[in-house]
């Protein structure tokens, strides 16, 4: 008789462990599938804890891969140093940065990065890939996220908005990189945007309105008004005018990168290419080790300013005004490591 009872009771244990273990994974199923709705890739994409941080893997990387590629970026992180140091007088017209030079620098608090955005320099999608990254599961696929809204401001937190020892916390450990383009590629992509497209009647009313004004002797009263119907060898005639650097900064859609990321002042630890953008941005995604499920957009954009429809831009261009145009933008093209254009006449 108490063996008949031990035996009960040994099964009656075994009964309610098994109960437990199947109820325990019951809940575990029932938390992955809520996780799995949160974020389709089934990778946690908000936290970093406990694994190495970009920079890290920047400098003493784990993959033979990356540290190949670490030695292009190595050379590119030097042409900056040393455009800087031999343009000192140039490049370091002010000694300290103040909040609102950092209002270009997006962060990202869970990944440890810092993006400078330079506009025409696909910064479109890429403040869609740091709206993913940011997002905590909201986004999935930057492509779903519309082009407006990755421009509203307040969907991405920048680095003015921080105290000034959080700024210095987050320059010191964060990994920082930017993308630059051939400087007149991007001047002739921003004229072509802003200028001949009907829709942007802002920077019509706002600029060209002015230009038109100041450049275009015996004006009609209607270009005058509307403001849209700039023209390049205008625009370039603005952009080197005294009159004009005076007034106000460049809008940021022909501002110098140098200008709007301050490369002179704030180390960039990764300087990626237009002419290189897929390779050089998931390169970025590998560091922040999110690169084997978000990858950058790839599309096929016919309407891409290319280098011959630059050339063709710069035909009308004198070579006085060609002169002074590349001394506007000369840091950008030798802290990037541009030659200076096959097409330009320079007195």
């Amino acid at each position: 008789m108490k063996p008949a009872l031990l035996e009960v009771m040994r099964m009656n244990r075994i009964c309610r462990m098994v109960l437990a273990t199947c109820l325990g994974s019951f809940i575990l199923v029932i938390f992955y599938f809520q996780i799995m709705r949160r974020n389709p890739f089934g990778v946690d994409i908000c936290c970093r804890k406990g694994s190495r941080s970009p920079l890290q893997e920047l400098y003493n990387p784990t993959q033979l891969e990356l540290s190949n590629t670490n030695i292009l970026h190595q050379m590119r992180r030097d042409q900056v140093t040393d455009t800087c140091r031999a343009n000192s007088a140039l490049s370091r017209k002010r000694r300290v940065l103040t909040p609102n030079d950092l209002k270009h620098l997006v962060v990202d608090e869970d990944h440890e990065l810092i993006y400078c955005y330079v506009p025409k320099v696909a910064c479109t999608n890429w403040k869609r890939l740091m709206m993913v990254l940011t997002g905590r599961g909201k986004y999935s696929d930057p492509m779903e996220i519309p082009a407006n809204e990755a421009h509203v401001s307040a969907n991405l937190k920048t680095l003015n908005q921080y105290s000034i020892p959080e700024i210095n916390h987050r320059l010191k450990s964060y990994m920082k990189f930017l993308f630059v383009r051939e400087p007149f590629e991007r001047l002739v992509s921003a004229y072509r945007n802003k200028f001949t497209q009907k829709y942007n009647t802002s920077f019509h009313k706002r600029y060209g309105t002015k230009i038109i004004r100041r450049q275009r002797k015996n004006a009609t009263q209607e270009a005058l008004r509307r403001g849209d119907d700039v023209r390049f060898e205008e625009f370039v005639a603005y952009l080197i005018d005294p009159h004009t650097q005076r007034e106000e900064p460049f809008n940021e859609h022909w501002q110098t990168v140098h200008s709007l990321c301050h490369p002179c002042h704030i180390h960039y630890d990764l300087v990626g290419k237009y002419e290189t953008l897929e390779e050089d941005s998931n390169y970025v995604l590998r560091l922040a080790g999110v690169g084997s499920y978000l990858k950058f957009p790839t599309y096929a954009k016919s309407t891409r300013t290319t280098d011959e429809m630059t050339t063709e831009f710069f035909q009308n261009i004198s070579s006085e005004h060609q002169t002074q145009l590349y001394e506007v933008y000369k840091l950008d093209f030798l802290m990037f490591n541009y030659s200076v254009p096959s097409y330009l006449k320079l007195e």
